[in-house]
């Protein structure tokens, strides 16, 4: 069946268990806010209310907790009796964005809880799941093209968001150069690690059922999480690196986005002080990919035994890009020259030049991708980079070439692109 398949039963389903979760989460707020000014000086009310707030406001609090968790189990018990008896649908769009976004921001917190608003991983092709076997591909695909290419969202997209502006770069290449697409579908909140080792197992199982050489086309953390399924794929003896011939990475933040430092900054900042510090647990209700985008993070032992909130320098353990697969990078930035540092730190909105380019002052950090295959495209956003025609253009041309060798001649004619 193909997981676009739901009925609306399940989602209330999801929808009430993130309900009843963020009721006793924000329960837990409000209690340790009192607690806090319960144990401040008298004259702000301390230490003549402290009893109260141990006492019957504790009896409240845990009566309210109570109270939540019983009424919304037995909802919850109720309609998942329902659901089975109401049959499938297919999943719209909309609803497909809005899972995927929900997944983004919560992803973790919805696997742990086992919600069925959370996505499980599968290769998909027009938003249905496919069957990784030799007679199913080739009833979906067609006979055996001469190489796959397979397209690996962002946080917080679907595999149905490839499609921008009625374009979609995998349709498109597909048409032009012959052989066919099939796109990543998976958890974006989940650690890049995780998803990556799921990733390598799935592309495994396609390998096993499709002859051909394969390329991978990487938007955002996609890209992250190819790099991560890349090193465990090749650590468990994989046979599909071996017959991966080019990784094209779209805006992905190789070293990081400011936008989760910043974060991280403002939950430091909060901390600080004991009246703002209960708040710090909303900050933290951001998933795990989403911390992992501080650095650019793909292993475990990047997060495992370490909380991913507290504060620290970049300390992941590097990750080179592998020989005999030709890597390639296309950052972006809204300006109309790359010659200004503020544009080169603003970059696309969300990841700076430098990052998506895999530059780094720190030689055992930097990706060493060449100059003939990186390029820049100029007054272009982060999700301008699925649907812009200059884009479009150069992943052909660098996809079209069989030969690698053969990039530095037209990196020459065409190093930038509006």
């Amino acid at each position: 069946m193909s997981n676009r398949a739901h009925n609306h039963v399940t989602d209330l389903r999801g929808l009430g268990r993130m309900a009843i979760d963020a009721t006793t989460g924000l329960t837990d707020l409000v209690e340790a806010l009192q607690s806090r000014i319960a144990r401040t000086p008298a004259a702000l009310g301390g230490p003549l209310i402290e009893g109260a707030v141990h006492g019957i406001s504790g009896l409240v609090y845990r009566s309210i907790r109570g109270v939540t968790r019983v009424v919304g189990g037995g909802i919850d018990a109720v309609l998942e009796q329902l659901s089975p008896l109401l049959g499938q649908m297919e999943s719209p769009p909309a609803r497909e964005a809005l899972v995927a976004a929900l997944n983004g921001v919560l992803g973790d917190y919805l696997a742990e809880t086992r919600n069925p608003l959370a996505i499980e991983m599968s290769l998909r092709r027009g938003g249905r799941s496919l069957v990784l076997s030799r007679s199913a591909l080739a009833a979906e695909l067609g006979p055996a093209p001469a190489r796959l290419l397979v397209l690996v969202h962002g946080l917080c997209l679907s595999d149905l968001q490839w499609r921008r502006d009625g374009h979609d770069h995998g349709t498109a290449l597909a048409r032009d150069l012959g052989g066919a697409a099939v796109y990543l579908h998976y958890n974006s909140g989940l650690h890049v690690s995780v998803n990556g080792r799921a990733f390598a197992d799935h592309l495994e199982a396609l390998a096993k059922a499709w002859p051909g050489d394969y390329d991978l086309l990487a938007h955002s953390m996609g890209g992250l999480v190819a790099r991560s399924a890349l090193h465990y794929g090749v650590a468990s003896g994989h046979a599909w690196p071996k017959r991966l011939r080019k990784l094209v990475f779209l805006g992905t933040p190789h070293h990081g986005a400011p936008l989760e430092r910043g974060g991280h900054w403002i939950e430091t900042l909060l901390s600080v002080s004991g009246y703002s510090a209960p708040f710090v647990r909303l900050g933290r209700v951001r998933s795990a990919g989403i911390t992992d985008l501080r650095h650019g993070c793909l292993l475990d032992e990047d997060w495992m035994g370490r909380s991913r909130f507290a504060h620290g320098l970049d300390a992941r353990t590097p990750v080179p890009l592998p020989d005999g697969v030709a890597s390639y990078a296309i950052a972006a930035h809204l300006g109309k020259h790359s010659d200004d540092l503020k544009e080169h730190l603003l970059g696309d909105g969300l990841v700076p030049i430098a990052s998506a380019l895999g530059h780094h002052v720190d030689p055992r950090l930097a990706l060493g991708i060449p100059e003939e295959r990186s390029w820049i495209a100029h007054q272009t956003g982060h999700l301008d980079l699925l649907c812009k025609p200059a884009v479009y253009a150069q992943l052909r041309a660098w996809l079209a070439n069989r030969n690698p060798q053969g990039d530095a001649g037209a990196a020459r004619t065409r190093t930038r692109g509006n």
